[in-house]
Formats: C-alpha cells, sequence, structure tokens
C-alpha cells in the first residue's frame, strides 16, 4: 500500500523529496555519457532479474482492479506477463543505445570581438511526472529522463501501485550499483492526492510537468502547475482514404491502426473516406472492423452504405474511445477531410492512405497534428518505433517538444560564450 503522511507534514515530505531530486539533477546533468548508458543497461539487467518479483507484484494490482473500476482497455494497460517485462527491459537497453543528447553544440559562431559563442544542449534538471495505470511508463520515463541528464520524480496511479514501486525498487538497485545519484528516480509513495498539488506549486525546485493520462488530470496539472507543462492530451487519431488510395492497402492499414491494440493513444478512433470510393470501400472496411468486434458509427452517407452503422452524434467525432468503437464520415475531397480533422482531432496521429504524392503532401503540409502517416498505421507513432528507443509521452502541444517525447525532447540550452579578455565599451 502507499505510504501515509500526516497532514502536517505533507508539504514538507513532498519537499524533500524535490530537494532531493535538485540535488542529484546537478549531479547528473555532469555525469559522462558511458557513465548513465552502463547504469541503463545495468537496470535493464536488473528488470530481468526480478521479473518474478515485478509480476507478483503486477498481480497484485490486476487482481484489484474491479474495485478501482478500470475498463477492459485499462486493465490491457496494466497487465504484464513475461514477455512485456522483456520489453521493458529491452526498452530500456534502446535507450541506452542512443546517442547522449547533453553536451552538443547546437551552433557556434566568432564574434567579430574575438568571442567563441556556442548553444550547447543541456538537462532540463527536474521532471515532475504523473500518469496512470501503466508499469511499463514507469520504466521507460526513469529510462528516458535519465540518459538526458534528468531527474525524475514518478507519481503513478494507484492502479499500479505495486508494479511501479517494484520496477522503481530495481531501477534505484542498478543506479545505486553504478555509483550514481540514486535520487534522480523516485517514485511518489503518498495516497494523498495533495501531494500532487505540492509538487506543482514547486517552481523552483521542479522545472518541467508532465502529466500522461486522462483529460481531467491533465486539466488539473495545467490548471494548478507554476512550473511549465508538457501536456499530452488524447489520441483522436484519423484514418483518411483518399481517392487514389489502393483499396486493400486502405483496409489493411485501418485495421491494424484501429484493432492491432485498441486502449493505446494512437489507435485510430475515426476514419474518413473519399466519396469517389466510399461505396466500393465502406461495405469491405465494415465487414473487416465488424470482424474484430468493432462499431461503427456514422454519418449519413455510411449509413447509407452500411446499414448496421449507427448514427453518429457531433460528440463521437471528438471522441478517443480507446475500444471497440470508430466513427466514420464520407468525405467529398481531401481538404475536407483535412478540415475535419483539424476540427476535431487532438493533434496526435493522422495517416492519409494514398497513391497521389501531391494529396499526400497537401495532406501533410495542411493536417494540424504532431506526427502525420503516409501509407502507414497512426500505430507507429511511438518512441520505440520511431527510432527514439523509449519515450515519456507523447506531445500534442507545440513548445517546447511536439509527437514523441525521448532524451533530446528532455533538453534546453545554454549559451557558453568564451573570450580573452574581452570587456564591452
Amino acid at each position: 500500500m502507499a505510504a501515509t503522511v500526516e497532514p502536517a507534514s505533507l508539504h514538507d515530505h513532498c519537499r524533500g523529496i524535490a530537494h532531493r531530486a535538485r540535488q542529484a539533477a546537478i549531479e547528473l546533468a555532469a555525469t559522462p555519457s558511458a557513465a548513465k548508458a552502463a547504469c541503463l543497461r545495468k537496470a535493464a539487467d536488473h528488470i530481468r532479474r526480478d521479473t518474478a518479483a515485478i509480476l507478483e507484484a503486477n498481480a497484485a494490482d490486476v487482481a484489484a482492479a474491479p474495485s478501482y473500476g478500470l475498463t477492459p482497455a485499462q486493465v490491457d494497460r496494466l497487465l504484464l506477463d513475461a514477455k512485456r517485462v522483456e520489453g521493458i527491459a529491452a526498452g530500456i537497453e534502446a535507450v541506452a543505445d542512443q546517442a547522449d543528447p547533453v553536451g552538443e553544440t547546437i551552433e557556434e559562431s566568432t564574434r567579430p570581438n574575438g568571442l567563441v559563442v556556442r548553444k550547447v544542449r543541456v538537462p532540463l534538471g527536474v521532471v515532475f511526472f504523473i500518469y496512470e495505470s501503466r508499469p511499463n511508463v514507469t520504466a521507460d520515463a526513469a529510462a528516458v529522463a535519465v540518459a538526458s541528464g534528468n531527474a525524475i520524480i514518478l507519481r503513478g496511479g494507484k492502479e499500479a501501485a505495486h508494479s511501479s514501486r517494484r520496477i522503481v525498487a530495481s531501477v534505484r538497485a542498478a543506479i545505486e550499483e553504478c555509483g550514481l545519484p540514486t535520487d534522480a528516480v523516485q517514485l511518489v509513495d503518498v495516497a494523498d492526492r495533495q501531494a500532487v498539488g505540492e509538487f506543482l506549486a514547486m517552481d523552483d525546485l521542479i522545472d518541467l510537468a508532465i502529466p500522461r493520462g486522462g483529460e481531467a488530470l491533465i486539466r488539473r496539472v495545467c490548471s494548478e502547475a507554476r512550473m511549465p507543462v508538457l501536456k499530452h492530451f488524447t489520441g483522436n487519431c484519423h484514418v483518411y482514404v483518399d481517392r487514389a488510395a489502393d483499396l486493400s492497402l486502405a483496409e489493411t492499414i485501418t485495421i491494424n491502426a484501429k484493432c492491432q491494440r485498441m486502449g493505446v493513444c494512437n489507435a485510430a478512433e475515426s476514419l474518413l473516406v473519399h466519396r469517389d470510393v466510399a461505396e466500393a470501400f465502406l461495405p469491405r472496411i465494415a465487414a473487416a472492423l465488424g470482424a474484430q468486434g468493432v462499431d461503427i458509427v456514422g454519418d449519413a452517407a455510411t449509413r447509407k452504405l452500411v446499414p448496421s452503422a449507427g448514427a453518429a452524434t457531433d460528440a463521437d467525432w471528438a471522441t478517443e474511445y480507446l475500444g471497440p468503437k470508430i466513427s466514420v464520415a464520407v468525405v467529398d475531397s481531401i481538404d475536407a477531410a483535412i478540415e475535419h480533422i483539424n476540427r476535431h482531432g487532438s493533434r496526435h496521429t493522422d495517416a492519409i492512405v494514398t497513391a497521389d504524392a501531391a494529396a499526400a503532401d497537401r495532406f501533410a503540409a495542411r493536417v494540424d497534428t504532431a506526427c502525420v502517416m503516409v501509407n502507414a498505421s497512426t500505430r507507429f507513432n511511438d518512441g520505440g518505433e520511431l527510432g527514439l528507443g523509449a519515450e515519456i509521452g507523447i506531445s500534442t502541444d507545440k513548445l517546447h517538444a511536439r509527437g514523441p517525447c525521448g532524451t533530446r525532447e528532455l533538453t534546453t540550452y545554454k549559451f557558453v560564450v568564451t573570450g580573452t579578455g574581452q570587456i564591452r565599451s
């Protein structure tokens, strides 16, 4: 169970965690790349060695899931097995294999007076990460933070409390063995929700807050945080089937985007079909989706071609179902598809299926989204799939990072100016 802290001492307790994180961040910022990578590989070894203990902890979380009212999609996110634990370890190793962004010279110039001006990439410092019932995210976030020289304060959901606690224990054991600051990774093991508010007020110690979970959580963090917030809002992802699409390819991409794993943010929730191919495509995709147990709600044109489809409401076009339901609309043009996505989408991931390069370019340029997929499934908007190793989230913001956030996205820069005694006149 999570620790209970008396209200009178909650502020001091949280302040102590943040202060230790700040001290760890200062030390970790100067840690050599090789030492950070070796530490992460050691953490992956610990995760593998501790698989039985992690699965035992996860079983306790899964057993408690009904009492929290978790949906089947949420239970799937929570559930670990040996394969998923191996995936966690492999994800940490993939982060270790990434080039270290810290210390990179982004720009360099020499002024007329001889001053050498360099813009150098540096860690952000301390990250407060609030997330819900996905224990693999605990390991991913810790790995990305350590690799980028940041300390991280993890505030996981109660649904995965046992799993997260055990994973963090494995990671911290590896950090300690490698002689790095153990408090670079800390788990807030306090049940009181007021603890979140305490951390969100500590802009003198915490540099960035990242909420990853439901919209209510994100809106609370945005409302209360005194430091910048990197937001990961809903994944209302679209697949648009253009008039020039290969319909077999469109079917394959749509089924994968929607059905490969439904309870994740990069699963497709809406399908748009050009009117010129709707009669040929909609009945076949409806049958394919039906075979996967997916219900369709659609506009009048869709319901005419797919009589089994329900009527879509205005709310459906903006809904992230995270389950076996999809909204479908027939559009008159690519511009109508773009307008629909920009009005109803969540700026997460949107795909076009087309053999027309000009249409693909138009879609990519005009859709306001973090990731555009051309003839590929929305499910590829993922740190691992896009070569980042692992991610701490997929930002639907535009500042300071957008899309999957890996090590590079947890850095900023400083100017380092070197002179030979110059003074300003």
